[in-house]
């Protein structure tokens, strides 16, 4: 939370500067105000919902709808939207994002594999488990058959099927898939890399407590559940 809490200045006084040089629309001003708007979430800090929102305004005005740079700022405001208890919110938006992504990007590229997996988080946040768990699956299969298990999409995919199934109350699935999803991190990252050990904690909750610490999703340190900085790429 430390570099969180320092980055969002920096990101404010970035901000500003582009404002003046560079004005509101500018590309450059833009991306600065995604990663202040994703700063300010990160920090807990409610106006950072609201700067994402008019940040993904500002982006459908100057690139257009399906833009890569206004679909990438319009994740972010969907799994925002999910992490702050707004779960019809994220549902409505990362279903957008996920058929727009699909059209322009195809149904395995890196960027529509986060949306879907997005997409399955957010239904689960409804209560939908089920649904979430049946999405996540035929991601995770197609994220396998385009990139391999030693992925790490394919990985937050598998931990997140793994959270569901525990949701559900079917654990040894549960223990299955985050064993495998910990040897393929431990293979692709390390044994002490953060979502390696984050992946070994749920499976430690799930073994002791027959539940994971957070349902349909795996840690916060994993990549299913961090707001991500958003670029102009």
């Amino acid at each position: 939370m430390g570099r969180v809490t320092e980055a969002a200045p920096r990101f404010e006084d970035a901000y500003e500067g582009c404002i003046s040089t560079l004005g509101g629309d500018h590309p450059h001003t833009l991306t600065v105000a995604g990663n202040l708007a994703a700063a300010l979430v990160a920090a807990g800090e409610r106006r950072g919902l609201e700067l994402m929102a008019a940040n993904l305004a500002d982006r459908v005005r100057v690139f257009g709808d399906d833009d890569p740079r206004t679909l990438t700022a319009a994740d972010a405001l969907a799994s925002a939207y999910r992490l702050a208890g707004q779960a019809a919110e994220a549902v409505e938006l990362a279903t957008r994002v996920t058929a727009e992504r699909r059209r322009v990007l195809g149904p395995t590229h890196p960027d529509t594999l986060v949306s879907r997996m997005g997409m399955a988080l957010a239904r689960a946040a409804t209560g939908d488990i089920m649904a979430a768990l049946t999405l996540l699956e035929v991601t995770l299969h197609d994220s396998e058959q385009a990139h391999g298990a030693r992925n790490h999409h394919t990985i937050a995919l598998r931990a997140n099927a793994a959270g569901c199934l525990a949701a559900l109350g079917r654990n040894e699935e549960a223990v299955a898939l985050f064993r495998q999803a910990i040897d393929d991190s431990s293979a692709l990252f390390g044994a002490n890399h953060p979502d390696t050990v984050a992946l070994h904690d749920e499976l430690s909750a799930i073994v002791q407590d027959g539940a994971p610490r957070s349902a349909a999703s795996s840690s916060d340190s994993t990549s299913a559940n961090r707001v991500e900085v958003i670029s102009s790429t």
